[in-house]
């Protein structure tokens, strides 16, 4: 059996029992699943909660599973936790609506699920609900807090957000909860770039004020004369997707367009006909300025006194992202100063603003209340979306749209497939090889690779190492959402290393190796000339196989269960061990033996299918050639 113990401060140390003669719970015993699946139409990452209560057989054309942790501790019995597996499969898992939805996605959330559409909870009716739930989709409407997260107790494994905005939802919490955000950001981007062309013509040619004053029996041709969008420049304040289509339909319009954004490829941006430049540069020079930003806490408030201040005098403001990246006060001030001219609104800081807002009720700004995505076409996308991203989410696979995760291309995922599995295994292994009080604190990770740096994303493969370590010795779930969080809460160090081979670059990965240093190991010859836990793999013919123990040179391939024995090198060992396994009904599914030179020392790998019992682990152990030997669960 693991046990955790608190070291000074804060930190944890994960410490195996060294006495245990089952330090791993069984890989039949647990349900929660890893995989990755590779269809004709995509590819995708499984990455399901080990306290899961349901799981999903899926049909792709190709898929890789690996079993990973047990719903109850490791003293959980075989039998109660496959009762628990056969039980929780035929379950269906809860979905909590808090907000409405298109009924097309909402169909297809109850195709896979019980669905519970509950509107207008208070935050204490939401934190009562959602423990009975394993997801969550909002709109922009419902506060996602941490308290929300803890109220769940592990089980709420995603929060849907059907649209783009993920402020409301407290990620640093999600994520150290391992609960994955998936946001809707393609469906409703044509119809949010339209409503800010549509603000920015109306605006322009004062539509809604001359609306108004018709209403009111007034004829005031004179008073709203307009100005031209031909020649005059835009900046659009932010390039991604509602930002790029905005500046499409802008250049359409005839105008100059420039756009500032950090993070945005320069050749994307020239691919449009848009200039990146610097966030004073797009200030001083645009005639209107048209937001597309996230609201974080570096752009809260982000056009405030001071950014007025460097604009255009007469300079007109769009704003179809969130509210809270304009100082409102700071806007009324530059309204009523004449720096800017003209604004027009979709989003505020608080929605609804209040009736008596300075800013709503002033005669240069129009005001919509948050039609960004309010089209027909769009509402019935964004529910599709939102609902094809969750109950993904829920069969474990990791979408595109997943904001608190890696964003791994599908690509790099079919490619880093074996490996994954491979990355794992070996963590499963090498913490089983630890003993001792001292607790692991440094793990290095080293990949051998013909490929260059930039070619190699190793996050996944850090991960599921950091997976394989951890969840055999406590009682967290790791997944890609939460492995570094984890790692770092306690207190164990990954470092990663990559060592250039001259092999073939059309293979990702050579070999992964893993190190545990400053431990004792439970089997010596696992320790390399600088005393740390080293164990190598390699992926072959798909297939994850150990290749290094310590110095020794094995091949055997990762699957089922393994015996290690270290042992003089003469003839008939093989013979020997082998034929103890038979006798005690012992499956043999392989054999391997690596050495150091003849008649010296070997290690012998087994590979066995059934775990041996005492008796006959002590029966190898008392051949007198054998000088140590492990019993190891994959």
């Amino acid at each position: 059996m693991a046990s955790i113990s608190s070291s000074a401060g804060n930190s944890i140390n994960l410490i195996p029992n060294s006495t245990s003669s089952n330090p791993l719970p069984s890989p039949s015993n647990g349900f929660s699943r890893l995989s990755f699946l590779n269809s004709s139409k995509s590819v995708s990452l499984k990455l399901l909660h080990s306290n899961s209560q349901f799981l999903v057989r899926s049909r792709p054309a190709f898929q890789l599973t690996n079993v990973l942790k047990t719903v109850e501790s490791p003293n959980a019995s075989v039998s109660k936790t496959r009762h628990l597996e056969s039980s929780f499969s035929n379950s269906k898992p809860t979905i909590l609506v808090s907000e409405k939805l298109g009924e097309a996605g909402l169909e297809l959330l109850r195709s896979f699920g019980n669905v519970d559409c509950s509107y207008d909870l208070s935050p204490e009716d939401l934190c009562s609900k959602i423990s009975q739930c394993d997801a969550l989709i909002v709109r922009s409407g419902t506060k996602v807090t941490r308290q929300v997260f803890e109220a769940s107790k592990g089980r709420l494994k995603v929060v849907g957000r059907a649209g783009v905005g993920i402020d409301n939802v407290d990620l640093q919490a999600a994520t150290e909860f391992g609960c994955l955000v998936v946001n809707a950001p393609t469906a409703n981007t044509i119809a949010a770039a339209e409503h800010g062309i549509a603000l920015l013509a109306s605006m322009a040619r004062n539509v809604a004020q001359a609306d108004a004053a018709m209403k009111a029996g007034k004829w005031g041709r004179s008073k709203y004369v307009g100005i031209s969008l031909v020649g005059k420049t835009l900046a659009v304040m932010g390039f991604g997707k509602v930002g790029s289509e905005v500046a499409r339909r802008a250049k359409g319009l005839g105008m100059h367009v420039i756009a500032h954004d950090p993070y945005a490829p320069a050749d994307r941006a020239r691919a449009v006909g848009v200039e990146l430049v610097s966030f004073d540069h797009a200030l001083t020079t645009a005639d209107f300025i048209s937001l597309h930003m996230p609201l974080t806490p570096t752009t809260s408030k982000i056009f405030n006194d001071d950014t007025f201040a460097k604009m255009k005098k007469g300079v007109r403001l769009i704003n179809v992202a969130r509210g809270g990246v304009i100082d409102e006060d700071a806007l009324v001030r530059a309204l009523d100063s004449g720096i800017v001219g003209q604004a027009a609104l979709d989003v505020f800081t608080k929605e609804p603003p209040p009736s008596d807002s300075k800013l709503v009720q002033h005669e240069n700004v129009t005001v919509t209340p948050h039609l960004g995505a309010s089209t027909k076409e769009a509402q019935e996308g964004v529910a599709v979306e939102i609902a094809e991203a969750v109950v993904g989410a829920l069969r474990g696979e990791l979408a595109a749209t997943a904001v608190n995760a890696p964003m791994v291309p599908a690509e790099v995922l079919s490619e880093l497939a074996p490996y994954v599995v491979l990355a794992e295994k070996l963590g499963r292994l090498a913490v089983q090889l630890v003993t001792g009080g001292s607790g692991i604190k440094s793990v290095k990770v080293v990949y051998r690779t013909a490929r260059d740096p930039d070619d190699l994303d190793t996050r996944l493969l850090r991960a599921m190492v950091t997976k394989g370590i951890i969840e055999p010795i406590s009682d967290s779930f790791v997944n890609l959402v939460n492995a570094d969080f984890t790692a770092k809460q306690k207190g164990l160090r990954i470092s990663e290393e990559r060592v250039v081979v001259n092999s073939s670059p059309e293979f990702p990965v050579d070999s992964i190796q893993v190190q545990i240093s400053n431990v004792e190991s439970r089997f010596a010859s696992a320790l390399s000339e600088s005393q740390n836990i080293s164990i190598e793999g390699r992926v072959k013919y798909g297939t994850p196989h150990l290749i290094n123990v310590g110095p020794f040179s094995v091949d055997v391939s990762l699957e089922g269960n393994l015996i290690l024995c270290r042992q003089v090198d003469q003839p008939g060992m093989i013979g020997r061990v082998g034929n103890i396994l038979g006798e005690r009904n012992v499956n043999v599914s392989f054999m391997s033996v690596g050495r150091t030179g003849r008649r010296t020392k070997a290690i012998m790998a087994i590979g066995v299918d059934e775990e041996p019992d005492k008796d006959t682990l002590k029966m190898i152990g008392e051949v007198p050639a054998i000088e140590e030997f492990v019993f190891l669960e994959l």
